[in-house]
């Protein structure tokens, strides 16, 4: 990726509407947000931060297509950020310590979380926390398959996998997207059968393809940079095995690889991924970084860290918010948004 547009001096409400008017500022990714400013990197240097409406004409190209909306994901709203609420069918999750292993229980929490206001249920048979036990693709699609089967009747469901196998298993119970960790990597497989099967697909950043070794990877020089060009790697990879861009988001993987340094340089950083002209995933929910921040070690007690990082991840252009906590989401990005707009939504008053 020898040329990237950095978006900076990010705006929102009357004052995003008035420079957009006047050629001051451009839309990020067609949303609500503008930019006013951006940075120029090419292989790699920093050329320097200057006004949109000064930026060359031989970066122009590159500067509108991070102004465009890309094409919706997986037929799904795009005027908005969407939430992805975690069904984590696993007996030693970080999150939740097991409590949806048993797949009626994990079916009731999708529901509710429906019910909470979730767009999309991602269902996951194997923990990617580090020092996970190994979980067999038998065992892995077991797990997952009749959840996914009753899930997907109400709402569109993603699988969370590095797993072919598992991957064809879910997608023959009804899911409707794949959301590999690996960024379709770790198994041989996966690319060629999320190509075939025309289903969208989430590409996340994970130094290895292994979460048992990630945390031992985690050295960068500009982590956001190299994120950036990691998955512009990876959709270009996707493109030639026959999956368009307008099938592929991106996640840079907090957590995964990363220190606490990382992960808030990536949240702050976020615009950068607009430049490679797709939905943008953040998963932030309740980290280990969270905790360190804020002081508390109970994963399930850091929603209100959760809900700011949530928050962080919006304001910076974040499409898509996998959650584990889908109310108070909700109820935070319906507040958010009226707050950004400077006034409430159609029929409130």
């Amino acid at each position: 990726m020898p040329r990237i547009i950095e978006p900076l001096g990010l705006i929102t409400g009357p004052v995003a509407f008035h420079a957009l008017r006047e050629g001051f500022a451009l839309p990020l990714q067609g949303g609500d947000i503008a930019f006013a400013f951006v940075r120029l990197i090419e292989d790699g240097e920093d050329l320097g931060v200057g006004p949109v409406n000064l930026v060359p004409e031989d970066w122009r190209e590159a500067l509108d297509a991070i102004a465009q909306r890309p094409a919706p994901f997986a037929g799904l709203p795009a005027d908005r950020p969407l939430v992805m609420g975690v069904v984590n069918v696993t007996p030693d999750s970080f999150s939740d310590g097991g409590r949806h292993f048993d797949a009626k229980v994990a079916i009731a929490a999708g529901h509710a979380m429906l019910e909470a206001g979730a767009d999309i249920l991602d269902v996951g048979g194997e923990s990617t926390r580090p020092g996970a036990a190994a979980v067999t693709m038998e065992e892995e699609a077991a797990r997952i398959v009749p959840v996914v089967r009753e899930l997907a009747k109400a709402a569109p469901v993603s699988i969370d996998t590095r797993n072919a196998a598992t991957m064809r298993a879910a997608l023959d119970a009804g899911a409707e997207i794949v959301n590999d960790v690996s960024a379709l990597r770790h198994d041989p497989e996966a690319l060629a059968l999320v190509a075939a099967s025309d289903a969208p697909v989430i590409l996340m950043h994970m130094p290895g393809d292994d979460p048992a070794t990630m945390q031992s990877l985690a050295t960068y020089g500009d982590v956001a940079l190299e994120v950036a060009e990691f998955l512009a790697a990876r959709i270009a990879a996707c493109e030639a095995a026959g999956i368009p861009r307008g099938r592929i988001a991106i996640d840079p993987g907090i957590g995964f690889g990363k220190t606490l340094e990382h992960n808030l340089a990536l949240i702050d950083r976020l615009p950068l991924l607009a430049a490679l002209g797709c939905r943008v995933v953040l998963g932030a929910s309740r980290k280990r970084f969270i905790g360190t921040l804020s002081g508390v070690e109970e994963a399930s007690a850091r929603v209100p860290g959760s809900l700011a990082a949530a928050l962080a991840g919006a304001a910076r252009g974040a499409s898509i918010l996998r959650v584990h906590d889908v109310a108070e989401t909700a109820q935070a990005l319906a507040v958010w948004r009226a707050c950004q707009a400077g006034a409430p939504p159609a029929g409130h008053d």
